[in-house]
């Protein structure tokens, strides 16, 4: 299929430099103007597509060459893209900054080049002037399939500085499309992670997006990134579908054994919802996979609600913090990532949940957890008893545990079976110390060679963040276990 949706990649020198800001501003700008603008965020990220979602009131997808393969960054995309004015990718890192060791692997730089797209840099020229033209045309010029189109001054300082900066890019080929002054009022708050997530600050996150959005419509050229935006070629892609990707089920864990899908898909895909059907009727028992969200469980990728929809679950969404029992009729589970730690108190005070989650897994119902989930099934987390499901104890730490990971399933589990390969990302700065009665669930190389994770029963626990797309097995697998379990 040919995928010909405008579209930017906004990208930096560095992190810290504003993409978030730009990228952020430039959708909501975008969808101000009636535009329905395709939001997507390179690299395995969680906290920024949350932003991208209340920008332009649709799901943020992640393009992330090295958890999915370089072969899914056009589908996905065009999967999500599909039927859109225009999308806006924003980048990771600094522009040419990717997998460690890996070379271009997972950089923006690497995935504007899948997607075929004009790059538009960001630059915080807020202690430079002259030597601005000197850093563009290096990363201009660096790479010469990646096409740097465009310069996005940021923080700067007055008008007299931006005359100098203008002066000193006027020579390098690369034209200035927008400038930004200081504006601390667009600052969104940070914590151990990185920025608080949307769910956590609500109201405060829309008047930060709506900061963004003014600031952007009042420095930046919008009908010149429009227009570049344009210029980026067809793109030759295949449309991701959630449910070609699982019928017929390829073997679990195998990445690319799923043909690539062809067919169209909405972009919201399988949402999760409350439980019950317009006329009052409850899912069968076994066929409903309970999804935690909320604040303190705020991680997911949207493929994962997608695949699961496709193997013939009914997600259901529910709030460890608020919802005292299961959805009705759950058979499955899955808890992804976010801050329990922050919650500690209010998980733990839930008990009536804690006491069902526990049930659920003594049953031997398919558990699949992730990081956050993995504290939350712990005994304690930070001294607050937890649901007890696994004979561990889980910690803050001050050390932040940050990466890309190769793993290999070690044990069978509901999710995959043993000799599964998947690529995974941690992000964490907790530690679990594990008690007895359970197998690991990954063998990660690191680099250096450790187990990782639980297995016990229907559970499978892990520190591990993995993205279902690049093995949608899993989720057929997963899906299967609900009904027969």
């Amino acid at each position: 299929m040919v995928t010909g949706v405008p579209r930017l990649v906004v990208a930096a020198p560095s992190s810290g430099s504003g993409k978030t800001t730009v990228a952020t501003g430039l959708m909501a700008a975008f969808a101000g103007r009636g535009l329905a603008v395709s939001p997507h965020k390179v690299g395995p990220d969680y906290i920024d597509p949350g932003y991208h979602a209340l920008a332009t009131g649709r799901v943020g997808r992640n393009l992330d060459a090295y958890l999915c393969g370089p072969e899914l960054v056009a589908p996905l995309f065009a999967h999500g893209a599909r039927g859109c004015d225009l999308a806006v990718v924003e980048g990771v890192m600094g522009l040419y900054d990717g997998a460690a060791g890996q070379g271009e692997l997972a950089s923006t730089a690497h995935v504007a080049k899948l997607l075929r797209a004009p790059v538009v840099l960001v630059v915080d020229a807020s202690s430079q002037s002259r030597s601005v033209a000197a850093l563009v045309h290096g990363f201009a010029s660096w790479d010469p399939e990646v096409r740097v189109a465009g310069v996005i001054l940021n923080k700067v300082g007055s008008d007299r500085h931006e005359a100098l900066l203008r002066e000193a890019l006027d020579a390098s080929g690369v034209p200035v499309l927008g400038v930004l002054r200081r504006a601390p009022q667009v600052d969104t708050p940070s914590r151990h992670l990185g920025l608080v997530p949307v769910a956590e600050r609500r109201d405060g996150a829309v008047e930060a997006v709506a900061a963004m959005a003014a600031q952007v419509r009042e420095g930046c050229d919008l009908d010149a990134l429009f227009a570049l935006a344009r210029s980026a070629p067809a793109l030759t892609a295949g449309v991701w579908d959630a449910a070609e990707a699982v019928a017929p089920a390829p073997s679990a864990g195998v990445p690319g054994a799923a043909d690539r899908a062809t067919a169209p898909q909405a972009d919201q895909g399988a949402r999760p919802r409350s439980p019950g059907g317009p006329d009052g009727t409850r899912p069968a028992r076994g066929r409903t996979v309970a999804v935690a969200g909320g604040p303190a469980f705020t991680f997911s990728y949207a493929e994962h609600a997608e695949l699961l929809a496709a193997a013939g679950a009914e997600v259901v969404t529910f709030d460890p913090l608020r919802d005292e029992q299961l959805p009705e009729g759950t058979g499955g589970l899955v808890i992804g990532g976010g801050f329990p730690e922050v919650y500690a108190p209010e998980l733990s005070a839930n008990e009536p949940l804690r006491k069902a989650v526990s049930e659920l897994a003594l049953a031997g119902a398919p558990v699949a957890a992730e990081c956050a989930g993995l504290l939350y099934l712990c005994r304690e987390l930070d001294g607050q008893p937890m649901c007890g499901v696994l004979d561990a104890t889980a910690r803050m730490s001050e050390r932040l545990t940050l990466g890309y990971r190769d793993a290999v399933a070690v044990s069978d589990s509901a999710l995959a079976a043993a000799g599964t390969r998947m690529r995974g990302h941690e992000f964490h700065r907790t530690v679990v110390d594990p008690g007895a009665g359970a197998a690991p669930a990954w063998g990660v190389h690191a680099p250096g060679r450790r187990t990782e994770g639980f297995v016990q029963q229907g559970v499978h626990a892990s520190y591990l963040h993995t993205h279902w797309a690049s093995a949608p097995g899993v989720a057929h697998r997963f899906v299967e276990r609900c009904l027969t379990s």
